[in-house]
């Protein structure tokens, strides 16, 4: 059974080997797959990131075009007082990010599902993170980086974005973009591990 992870981020590709840590003979293959990643107006934030796994995994298998395989599709959004701050247009939206969530928590959703085309199961998890208060020239010296404007809510907490964070409450790994507990648990149950 092949493992076909449908995702181009790095860090997810990293996350996902490690889970393999134990297994010499653990591998997987990498694609992108392109989905409308457009908030519906009824969904909730759960409900949102939930179905852009699904699509991922789903449109990933479509794309990979060969069987079996199992492909896994995961998302993260970031939510403050229930509005979801995706990944900032420009840094002007970056910088008004990070100034709402200065000396703030708020919830990082991150939502991971597999499917080989017959079965699809999905795993939600929710970590709050508290952010230090933050100085313009903090938000100013972090947005000239580049780092914040490929990453959902302006930040990554991997990255030089972790000297912002105070806390957190939940999965580390689900902040950086792939839960290593739920995911390997998804991939026992697709028999893959």
């Amino acid at each position: 059974m092949t493992l076909v992870l449908a995702s181009a981020s790095p860090r997810r590709r990293e996350l996902l080997a490690q889970i393999g840590m134990a297994d010499p003979e653990f591998r997987f293959e990498v694609l992108a797959a392109d989905i409308d990643e457009s908030h519906q107006a009824s969904e909730t934030a759960a409900q949102f990131v939930q179905r852009l796994a699904v699509e991922k995994a789903q449109a990933g298998l479509a794309l990979y075009g060969q069987s079996p395989a199992v492909v896994l599709g995961s998302d993260t959004i970031v939510v403050l007082d229930g509005q979801i701050l995706g990944k900032p247009v420009d840094e002007a939206d970056a910088e008004q990010m990070l100034q709402q969530l200065s000396g703030r928590e708020h919830s990082v959703m991150t939502a991971v599902a597999v499917t080989d085309g017959a079965k699809t199961l999905a795993s939600l998890v929710e970590t709050k993170v508290q952010f230090c208060g933050l100085t313009q020239q903090d938000i100013l010296a972090y947005i000239a980086t580049q780092e914040p404007m490929d990453k959902a809510g302006a930040y990554g907490i991997q990255g030089l974005g972790g000297c912002f964070v105070e806390a957190i409450q939940g999965s580390y790994s689900a902040v950086v973009g792939l839960p290593l507990v739920e995911t390997k648990a998804l991939l026992r149950k697709m028999q893959v591990l």
